[in-house]
């Protein structure tokens, strides 16, 4: 301890209790130097010995440091993990860190000088090959201090999942090498850089070791009374002694209050270690509401590192076990939910204000968007970790390219939370400074989003491409793919989450617009919303063409992956236009069908379809029209006329589009797209398998997600295009908000997500998957009338035949939004279908 304090005094260290003095062991692993013991009881040769200075205890936000020399220290000490190649993270990142550094270390960019600092210097392991891109990004900080630049670094790299990790290598109860670290919220799991799972301190109700093994005691309600005590295996008692050290030290940092007063030794011998954690001053207890919150563990109960029971909860039951989606959605697990709470109260302690609003769904969206990044993240990980189900090169692929983007929003759905926390006034912060803005926050993380998610699109075409050449590779990885859309987690199909991220950046730019709009200019917060909606509608214009191709090419990879015997749908030059159902003339009448519409890129004078609506045809049959081609004759007819016209508008534009094709084929169609029924020509008589196999394939995708856009099409009689598709991703919306039947009394709170044309309900925005979603295709939306008894403001209405369902928004704003996002999915009233009788479904209000 002498020793220890004649450092941090030449040094002039103030907040010394972050730091420690490391030195190597005889197996050249650099261990801590214990305080309370003599250093000539600890080092071998203390004459020899070099000891240097580390951060030992790195804190969730490394921007609360209150001195500079500090945030300076952590700093280098963030340079010296990226040299020896502990802060593991994307090329990209790991660049913008060393722009950073050289900024902190020469000043602005100068391109000989930065050569020749970087030719001495070696920032980077892998260095040469990413010089060029550190000089580039260098070449943006100009005019930064070093005191910013070590802000900056220390910024980036507390979201990194390698934050502070030092790995202490294990081995699971079954044998599988892994590697445990202890942070800040409690111990983790890696296995090679994955984490795989953490265990909050919360969680755990004693640490011991035992000869080589070390023990984790999980507090009974985690695991019941059974399996309550996890077991690791370690290379020696004094490796597991060291980590068990380290771990009793971070506990005491960051969770005790108190510190426990070190026992009297006993007299005559003594149990066990004496080892006691002395603290002099415990300063990090301001962050102890970031652990607080825990992390999901994706592991079913077998395994040795098992713990999250919400897991359980989603794996226990699969969709085709819950109510149908398509029917009512009673929340039979929301019976806790709380009714209706006292409004006008709350109106009272918050804002009023249209801007504080539009804020707030900034934060309403990014919770469910960190909650999306989660299904790949962490779910999906999980599930192909676990069954080792996925080539290595296509799991550095995939995650190297979508981990930056969720450490990223954890760290930015932080600041939004705590800024709309200061704007609500439920601290004293407000008295300290204006908070009523957010345009502010948005400007400062604007760089780092668009750098992160740039470096995503360069990638993302080839991740699409690899993960759908693996599934059809390696049957084990296609089997955990299908498996993994059975959770009620995937709550979409699996490839939707992947586009996420592209469209967050288009929901960014909307809702900026509408803060733009709102304020006047003059405004404190107008100046900083103009500038980052400058920025991210720079980006967003070069992403707008790629993301329409992207979303084409999900929605054909998902239609491949759904539809039986379709073969090659995502080969280049293939265009999807429309789904929906229709009715196809036979010699037994009408029988309803799904139609997909997709342009295959053939020459005009090879493929010429001719329409012809009902007016012209010898059919008497409402809304009919005939599709003709060179050999084929097709008689089809729509819900509604409404319909019939998207169907006829579609199949036009894709004429005219292949007629302008240059490409020469001596194809007619693509065999694997024509219906292989032989009546199309002749109206002869289907055969029975052919007239089940819609319905057989619809029945299938029932047991697979009951609200997918097809399987919606067909109950509902009607149709999604394109255009639909796109217009729906500019329109997600998630918040709380009061539910009430038609003949309720009272009303429930529920977390309503709104995407791909559902509205998807949870208890609260920390659950992991929806309870029950309500397609809303086929829906009306309105205001309630006289005879529905509603005396609240911003209520809505949402019905269709005899379902009908009244939500009530918090505000005027929301309310709107609600409406607006509701329209552009819901159809008109006049979509019934008035060629088929009422079935079953349909005379029980069902869809």
């Amino acid at each position: 301890q002498t020793f220890y304090s004649e450092v941090l005094r030449r040094i002039n260290l103030i907040e010394s209790d972050y730091f420690g003095l490391e030195f190597q062991n005889l197996q050249m692993k650099w261990v801590w130097l214990e305080p309370t013991k003599l250093i000539v009881k600890q080092v071998r040769r203390p004459m020899n010995t070099l000891f240097r200075l580390s951060v030992k205890f790195f804190p969730p936000d490394p921007g609360q440091l209150q001195e500079e020399f500090t945030r300076y220290l952590f700093s280098l000490q963030i340079k010296r993990d990226l040299i020896e190649g502990r802060l593991n993270c994307t090329e990209n990142t790991a660049a913008l860190l060393a722009s950073h550094l050289v900024q902190s270390e020469i000043g602005d960019y100068d391109d000989i000088a930065d050569r020749e600092f970087l030719k001495i210097n070696k920032l980077l392991p892998y260095q040469e090959r990413v010089q060029e891109k550190i000089m580039e990004i260098h070449r943006r900080h100009i005019g930064q201090t070093p005191a910013e630049t070590d802000f900056q670094v220390l910024e980036i790299a507390r979201k990194l999942e390698m934050y502070g990790v030092r790995f202490h290598p294990a081995a699971d109860r079954e044998g599988t090498k892994i590697n445990l670290a202890v942070a800040h919220m409690g111990l983790q799991v890696f296995q090679g850089h994955t984490k795989i799972n953490t265990f909050n301190w919360s969680k755990i109700r004693k640490l011991s070791f035992k000869r080589k093994q070390f023990l984790i005691k999980l507090h009974p309600e985690v695991h019941g009374p059974h399996q309550d005590t996890l077991e690791f295996l370690m290379g020696s008692r004094d490796q597991c002694k060291i980590f068990w050290k380290n771990c009793v030290e971070h506990h005491s940092f960051f969770r005790l209050l108190d510190q426990p007063q070190p026992k009297s030794k006993a007299i005559f011998f003594s149990r066990g270690s004496s080892f006691r954690y002395r603290c002099t001053r415990v300063i990090i207890l301001m962050w102890a509401i970031y652990y607080l919150i825990p992390q999901p563990s994706p592991f079913n109960t077998k395994g040795p590192l098992c713990l999250s029971p919400s897991f359980q909860m989603s794996t226990l039951s699969l969709p085709g076990q819950a109510p149908s989606p398509l029917q009512s959605p009673i929340l039979n697990e929301v019976d806790t939910a709380r009714l209706e709470e006292d409004e006008e109260g709350r109106r009272k302690r918050y804002p009023t204000d249209k801007a504080y609003f539009i804020a707030k769904e900034i934060l309403t969206t990014e919770r469910t968007y960190l909650k999306d990044l989660e299904v790949i993240t962490v779910w999906f990980r999980s599930a192909v970790i676990k069954e080792n189900a996925m080539p290595e090169g296509l799991m550095t692929l995939l995650f190297s390219n979508i981990d930056p983007i969720y450490e990223f929003h954890r760290g930015f759905l932080k600041e939004i939370d705590q800024r709309l926390a200061l704007w609500e006034g439920r601290s004293n912060a407000h008295v300290k400074g204006d908070y009523q803005r957010i345009g502010d926050v948005m400007l400062k993380n604007d760089f780092n989003l668009n750098l992160i998610y740039w470096c995503y699109l360069q990638k993302h075409d080839e991740v699409l491409t690899e993960l759908e050449k693996a599934t059809k590779r390696v049957k084990k990885l296609e089997t955990v793919y299908k498996e993994f859309e059975l959770q009620k987690v995937c709550y979409l199909p699996l490839n939707t989450f992947l586009l996420k991220p592209i469209q967050r950046l288009m929901h960014y730019k909307l809702i900026l617009e509408r803060l733009c709009k709102h304020y006047v200019p003059q405004h404190r917060d107008y100046d900083d919303c103009k500038e980052a909606l400058k920025e991210v509608a720079e980006i967003a214009a070069q992403l707008q063409s790629s993301l329409i191709r992207l979303e084409n090419f999900q929605k054909l990879t998902e239609l491949q992956r759904d539809l039986i015997g379709i073969e090659n749908l995502t080969a280049p030059g293939r265009e999807f236009i429309r789904e929906g159902c229709l009715y196809k003339l036979t010699k037994k009448g009408l029988q309803q069908r799904m139609f997909f519409l997709v342009r295959l890129n053939l020459c005009s004078n090879v493929a010429v379809l001719i329409l012809t609506s009902e007016s012209e045809n010898e059919w008497s049959v409402p809304h009919c029209f005939t599709i003709y081609s060179a050999q084929r004759t097709i008689v089809v007819a729509a819900s509604s006329k409404v319909e019939m016209n998207k169907w006829i508008e579609d199949l036009n534009m894709a004429i005219d589009m292949s007629k302008k094709c240059q490409e020469k084929s001596d194809l007619l169609l693509d065999p694997s797209l024509c219906d292989r029924s032989s009546d199309e020509v002749s109206l002869e008589q289907e055969s029975e398998d052919d007239m089940n196999s819609s319905r057989c394939s619809l029945d299938k995708q029932s047991h697979h997600r009951a609200n997918t856009t097809m399987h919606v099409c067909w109950h509902r009689n009607t149709s999604v295009s394109m255009s639909d598709h796109s217009l729906a991703v500019e329109n997600q919306l998630s918040g709380y908000l009061l539910r009430k039947f038609k003949n309720s009394n009272g009303w429930q709170k529920l977390w309503v997500v709104f995407t791909n044309f559902c509205l998807f309900f949870y208890k609260t925005h920390q659950d992991d998957f929806p309870l029950a979603s309500l397609p809303l295709l086929g829906y009306t939306v309105s205001t309630p009338g006289d005879s529905d008894s509603i005396h609240k403001e911003y209520v809505f209405k949402l019905q269709f035949k005899s379902h009908v369902y009244f939500f009530r928004a918090e505000s005027e704003y929301t309310f709107e939004r609600w409406m607006e996002v509701i329209k552009s999915a819901a159809s008109s009233a006049g979509r019934m279908s008035l060629l088929v009788p009422k079935g079953p479904a349909e005379m029980n209000g069902g869809s």
